[in-house]
């Protein structure tokens, strides 16, 4: 699962989501579900994290980091 990419993980967990919410599930389907949801979940934030690294990275300027909002970013909604 770990070479899994980040919009895979996110629509596995958006399924199992779904899933749960809809409440057909058994008590130990949810709890497989949850399982799967949490490792999912994980992989997401482990993913974002990378990205954000890497975006620092990019960003850094004569030994200094100097942070710039994504283009569309609304600095007032922080």
């Amino acid at each position: 699962m770990s070479k899994e990419k980040f919009e895979e993980a996110l629509e596995k967990l958006e399924t199992i989501v779904r899933r749960m919410e809809a409440g057909e599930m058994s008590l130990e389907e949810s709890l497989k579900a949850f399982e799967e949801g949490v490792k999912l979940s994980r992989l997401c934030a482990k993913r974002l994290d990378e990205a954000d690294r890497r975006v620092a990275l990019l960003l850094k300027e004569e030994g200094e980091l100097v942070t710039k909002p994504f283009a569309g970013e609304d600095i007032d909604s922080e």
